[in-house]
């Protein structure tokens, strides 16, 4: 018999064998299709991302004990008011910092993807190996504490591994950045803290501030997108007169002169705040020199 369609239907009813083995095979198919990287199937046991370099070092980071107490000291201090570009604030050294808090771990840490320099001058082709860098890992908390979250900031090592950079209210960054699934990448634009997903070679927005990045587009080429952002930051670049003048930065990962300790952590403050991260930090518009307005 035929459906509407025209297609040819059997009048046999389906081998149950068959059947169960059809749906055997499907679900075979689907699960190894959850762990194939890009390039290569993850092994079986505690996959580790291919794409992360040094990744167990970055698990053992945000597992350890100075970190979690490092987040603990965090989450005792007030949360910073007045505004978003103000001074950033030292986290304060407390004795048994967890003690008392609720009870929380660390999620393992994912890629923070950024737009590259060589992309936003213009330089590097339209290309996501050549748009986005990885520039951090970022890692949020498994539950609030006290109606706060927080995010855990890792760096990369000179010579390798990771190292704790930073501590920052809310879990924005970690919940967008962990929304990459294979066949696509998800980026930061961090100029105006917008969150993209880069599907083959269309840019799509993630939140508010990326679709008025796009002008209101529901998408965008790659290469269109490029225009923009040269438009918006080429002559802001490092080397650039606004860079010179003090006007490109952010909050810097190095402890600065007078601190009590070089692993003296920062504290940033607020959604809105930008972070210097490798390879962007004078792409920020923030500026730092209050005396040269």
């Amino acid at each position: 018999m035929r459906d509407t369609s025209g297609t040819v239907m059997s009048n046999k009813r389906a081998n149950p064998r068959s059947s169960r083995l059809s749906i055997v095979l499907a679900l075979s198919a689907s699960a190894l299709l959850s762990v194939v990287g890009p390039a290569h199937a993850a092994p079986a046991k505690d996959p580790l991302p291919a794409d992360i370099p040094d990744y167990q070092a970055a698990l053992d980071a945000v597992r350890s004990t100075d970190v979690r107490d490092t987040v603990c000291r965090f989450l005792r201090t007030p949360v910073p008011t007045g505004a978003a570009d103000g001074p950033v604030q030292p986290i304060p050294d407390t004795a048994e910092p967890c003690q008392g808090l609720p009870v929380f771990t660390i999620k393992d840490p994912v890629a923070l993807n950024e737009i590259t320099p060589g992309f936003v001058a213009g330089t590097d082709q339209p290309l996501p190996a050549k748009a986005v860098k990885m520039t951090q890992l970022v890692s949020s908390l498994s539950a609030t504490v006290n109606g706060r979250n927080a995010t855990v900031m890792l760096a990369p090592t000179q010579g390798g591994g990771w190292h704790l950079a930073a501590v920052r209210d809310g879990d924005g960054d970690a919940s967008y950045a962990g929304r990459a699934t294979v066949g696509t990448l998800v980026f930061t634009e961090p100029q105006i803290r917008g969150w993209y997903q880069l599907r083959l070679l269309t840019v799509e927005p993630l939140n508010e501030q990326a679709r008025q990045g796009l002008g209101g587009q529901a998408s965008v080429s790659l290469s269109d997108y490029q225009k923009l952002v040269k438009a918006r930051y080429a002559d802001k670049l490092p080397g650039s007169e606004y860079d010179t003048q003090g006007y490109s930065s952010g909050y810097g990962l190095e402890p600065t002169e007078g601190d009590a300790s070089p692993s003296t952590l920062l504290l940033a403050g607020g959604s809105s705040t930008a972070l210097a991260l490798a390879g962007a930090a004078a792409l920020l518009l923030r500026r730092r020199r209050a005396s040269t307005r």
